[in-house]
């Protein structure tokens, strides 16, 4: 699967594979080694798994973006992903022009999810009920605090308003206004900081 995987990749313009690696342990000593834009990670590996694999590159490289790309699309396996800061989630039957554009999206910081994962993260979003903002650092609005949590959750401009029931254009309003207040320059900066700071 890797090796098909690798070729795949090849046939991608703007696309350059600069390693794989068949388990979490390999992965990191390369990322070390050869420090990538991107990591695709999958989940279920020998010796460490991927999750685990994706917090410790998330934590020790934070300029490496992390891709899930796994054929598990359960619940845990999607929110261990994204805890340990995965910034996308794809699942086995995407395509090579989905994977493609899945990478190009995560290069300018934006987050790319399967269908079905997407429909997941909203559903899970619209029953549960979000933790009161309590406290606004930086000179935050409360609505701009709850949009930076769901940032940090991975979600689109068009899913974050649907979740909050507010405009897409409303959303970027509130991303351009805090990521001028909080100093970041793109989501995955924006999501590092919402994990420190507001979950």
């Amino acid at each position: 699967m890797r090796e098909g995987l690798v070729a795949l990749l090849d046939l991608v313009d703007d696309v350059e594979v600069v390693g794989d690696a068949r388990d979490g342990e390999k992965a990191l000593r390369l990322v070390a080694e050869l420090r990538p834009d991107i990591v695709l990670m999958d989940l279920r590996m020998p010796v460490m798994d991927g999750v685990e694999a994706t917090r410790r590159i998330t934590r020790e490289y934070p300029e490496v973006v992390v891709v899930v790309l796994t054929t598990y699309d359960d619940d845990q396996s999607v929110d261990s992903a994204l805890l340990a800061g995965a910034c996308g989630y794809l699942t086995k039957d995407a395509g090579r022009v989905e994977i493609a554009a899945a990478l190009r999206s995560a290069a300018t910081g934006q987050s790319t999810f399967s269908a079905a994962v997407s429909r997941r993260l909203v559903d899970a979003l619209s029953r549960a009920t979000p933790p009161p903002v309590t406290a606004c650092p930086d000179g935050l609005t409360v609505r701009e605090v709850e949009v930076l949590r769901l940032v940090a959750r991975g979600l689109s401009n068009a899913e974050i308003g649907s979740a909050l029931f507010i405009a897409e254009t409303t959303v970027k309003t509130h991303i351009n206004n805090a990521f001028s207040k909080i100093g970041v320059r793109n989501r995955t900066e924006a999501a590092a900081y919402a994990r420190d700071k507001l979950l």
